[in-house]
């Protein structure tokens, strides 16, 4: 029996093609505009609740907010909604923003300004960044995927496990999430298609394992909370920060194959061949690449062995690799994550103006009003985990931990597992596809295949923003286990 296939006249497939661009973007807004309703939402809840839960609180009792407090808090909200909208760094608004608030409102000097400017944390991040940079360049990142992939060779099953701990080994060093991703999506989604594992949990086993290593002593992320939540008063652990986050990214993973087996997708299409399965494979590291790894190891010692800062060791430790290659030492300065500093430096900087003016101190007051510190801990995991989604999860971070403070400071609540599972809430919903984890998942996938990617990936997001974050709570604040 012949088939006749049907082909839509060129006007008619434009049409097609067109509308389907258009579906995203509508529930793109969509989304957008319920994550505003819900932002605004919990600005009414913190800033009117107590009158609402409390009746029979005072007026003079009752904290409030002047319009110098207002305004800052305001355009931070304007902040993240155009970051959400437009792909502007969020960073560069939070330092326009610190200027125009702290010198016409405040009258304030621009050293006043920029006193707590990150200097630490920027330095960690273009050190890290400059010397992944370079070990990306010169293979060393390939021969380290390579070599695990090759060890399960015939065991398909494993194959996401090996990607999850490669992915949390690399995070883990101090590569940004993103940039692991980035490093090992093509080689796993090409696996997974050629193994017939399904590439949305393929891609999910990468984003949880970059985030299982992504809150280690060595990694950005990890020095980033310890340091906000050190300079707010409340000190925690950095291993059992790490330790945490591992452990719920795993308990992800694994509710993730559940999740998959029971829907019936852990095996995905028929098996075929990829066009990099038969890639030459890399036998053995030489020349720059030896040099790395010891270097690699090098760092690990003096970091964790000798608390040296890992900014300045992965700065040392960049430039004996450029020494060698002086030749590609401008790609290895291109590949220093600048709007990541951008980033970081601005929101720090902004947050720290609001915290200068009251507003942090004023929110946490009305919050409390509220009672009950394990709501509102979990209300808060909500809050980051469904606005990370859509924005920055280090803004977020740099924006919410210090609203937990004043909350731990008068409540037995453990700051360790609060701070730990606002981190972790904020984390693990970057497999959304509009974050830039899930993202590229999406672009790794097949041309053909990547509108199905991009509506199941998302609906697993979906789930993940839903369970996540209580999930985080629950094991971590109620239990005081950290």
């Amino acid at each position: 029996m012949t088939k006749t296939i049907y082909q839509p006249a060129p006007e008619a497939e434009s049409e097609v093609r067109e509308d389907r661009s258009k579906r995203p973007n509508r529930r793109r807004r969509i989304l957008l505009i319920s994550v505003a309703a819900i932002a605004i939402l919990g600005l009414v809840a913190l800033v009117f609740g107590g009158a609402i839960f409390n009746p029979a609180a005072t007026p003079e009792s009752e904290p409030t907010m002047t319009a110098v407090q207002i305004i800052p808090l305001v355009i931070l909200v304007v902040m993240f909604v155009v970051a959400t909208k437009w792909p502007l760094n969020i960073g560069v608004m939070g330092l326009v923003a610190s200027f125009g608030v702290g010198y016409f409102m405040l009258g304030m000097t621009d050293k006043e300004i920029l006193a707590d400017f990150p200097a630490s944390i920027v330095l960690t991040i273009i050190g890290v960044t400059y010397f992944f940079s370079m070990a990306q360049r010169n293979g060393t990142i390939d021969i380290i995927v390579q070599t695990c992939v090759r060890l399960v060779r015939g065991k398909t099953l494993l194959l996401p496990w090996v990607f999850f701990l490669m992915a949390a080994a690399l995070t883990a060093l101090g590569t940004f999430s993103p940039a692991a991703v980035a490093l090992l999506a093509p080689a796993a989604i090409g696996f997974a298609y050629e193994s017939r594992i399904h590439p949305v949990l393929m891609g999910a086993f990468i984003i949880n394992g970059a985030h299982a290593g992504g809150f280690s002593p060595l990694s950005v992320a990890g020095v980033l909370v310890h340091n906000i939540a050190l300079e707010n008063g409340f000190p925690i652990s950095q291993g059992a920060l790490f330790a945490a986050s591992f452990a719920l990214n795993l308990i992800l993973s694994a509710l993730t194959v559940v999740l998959f087996a029971l829907l019936g997708k852990l095996r995905d299409g028929e098996g075929t061949q990829h066009v990099d399965a038969d890639a030459p494979r890399t036998t053995r590291p030489h020349g720059q690449q030896i040099l790395t790894l010891v270097l690699i190891v090098a760092m690990l010692i003096c970091t964790l062995g000798f608390h040296m800062p890992i900014g300045f060791v992965a700065l040392s430790a960049g430039l004996l690799l450029a020494l060698i290659n002086i030749k590609e030492h401008r790609t290895f300065i291109g590949g220093i994550s600048w709007s990541t500093v951008l980033l970081v430096a601005g929101m720090i900087t902004y947050v720290s103006l609001l915290q200068h003016v009251g507003v942090i101190d004023t929110l946490a007051e009305q919050a409390l009003a509220l009672g009950a510190p394990l709501l509102i801990a979990l209300v808060l995991c909500y809050v980051i985990g469904v606005g990370s989604a859509f924005a920055s999860s280090t803004a977020l971070l740099t924006a919410f931990i210090p609203l937990a403070g004043p909350l731990l400071a008068s409540s037995s609540l453990s700051a360790s597992g609060t701070v730990a599972a606002l981190a972790i809430a904020a984390t693990v919903v970057d497999v959304s596809p509009f974050s830039t984890d899930g993202a590229l998942v999406v672009a790794n996938a097949r041309e053909n295949d990547r509108q199905r990617v991009y509506k199941q990936l998302m609906m697993y997001a979906g789930g993940v923003v839903l369970v996540a974050p209580a999930l985080a709570w629950a094991l971590l604040v109620p239990t005081g286990i950290m």
